[in-house]
């Protein structure tokens, strides 16, 4: 394993630049896992639980919720402990360190918004599918976007027995409406203007190291993924100097076609970057 870590440590420092490709698996390796009722879930919430059979924070981020009062005890609980209140991990701090120095663009399904505490630059990452540090007109008025740290961190600080006070729910400006966390929930959210120029931005960047020493690295996205997997194996292919490296705990995918400009890590992700990165 370490002579696989030393090629993989000498592929980044040889490149040009470094494409970051992330799903669900590497917030699982964080500790955060959006499908499991898992100890952290029925720590954090085993209120919502027993009162509305939510068994995860994916079931708890699209659950039809009585009132705004409701949605948002969730959403802030979530949101503050999960975004705002962690410290970054030594997980996405190995991962900056190693890319560090070089030309870096992230592509993520992930919505907790944990690359830029870890280092990263905003302009840097590709959120595809929304963040949680975000906030949007819920009915969809307009397009604009909302940080929402102070909304957050007062309404979880409010919260009372699963419900947060109505004048602390977040309002759209414009008409008024309620606000809601900036993610993903339907097919008119990949046609927004922020999205489209995110998009545009990550396409330069491809186009910008075209026949360059381009190296991707992937982490946690399975195999039937159309989002991110299928669009970097496809680049890796197209690209006669590009390399792939992709992490995933017990699902490694590699087509035949890029095999030989390959390299998979089954196992712990957080293991493997630390390994990586402590390489004499």
């Amino acid at each position: 394993m370490k002579e696989l870590y030393q090629e993989i440590k000498k592929q980044i420092e040889n490149a040009d630049a470094i494409l970051i490709g992330a799903s669900n698996g590497l917030s699982i390796s964080e500790g955060y896992n959006i499908f499991a009722d898992d100890n952290w879930f029925r720590e954090n919430f085993s209120d919502f639980r027993s009162r509305y059979g939510i068994h995860s924070i994916l079931e708890g981020s699209f659950y039809h919720f009585p009132s705004e009062e409701t949605k948002w005890a969730f959403s802030s609980r979530l949101i503050s402990r999960k975004c705002y209140q962690e410290e970054p991990s030594r997980m996405m701090k190995d991962l900056h360190d190693l890319v560090s120095g070089r030309d870096c663009f992230v592509v993520t399904s992930n919505t907790e918004d944990h690359f830029v505490p870890a280092g990263f630059s905003r302009e840097q990452v590709f959120e595809m599918e929304g963040r949680m540090t975000q906030s949007r007109c819920a009915p969809g008025c307009c397009e604009d976007v909302y940080e929402n740290r102070e909304d957050v961190l007062r309404m979880a600080e409010a919260e009372k027995d699963g419900l947060v006070p109505s004048e602390l729910i977040p309002r759209c400006p414009r008409c008024g409406s309620p606000l809601t966390v900036n993610f993903a929930d339907s097919q008119a959210f990949f046609q927004t203007s922020h999205f489209q120029k995110k998009m545009q931005e990550y396409q330069n960047f491809v186009r910008k190291y075209h026949g360059k020493s381009l190296v991707i690295l992937e982490f946690g996205v399975g195999w039937r993924n159309r989002l991110i997997k299928e669009p970097l194996m496809q680049l890796t292919a197209s690209e006669p100097n590009a390399f792939y490296i992709t992490f995933n705990k017990g699902e490694i995918y590699i087509p035949d076609e890029i095999a030989g400009r390959s390299i998979g890590v089954d196992g712990d992700i957080a293991e493997a970057l630390h390994n990586i990165l402590t390489l004499n």
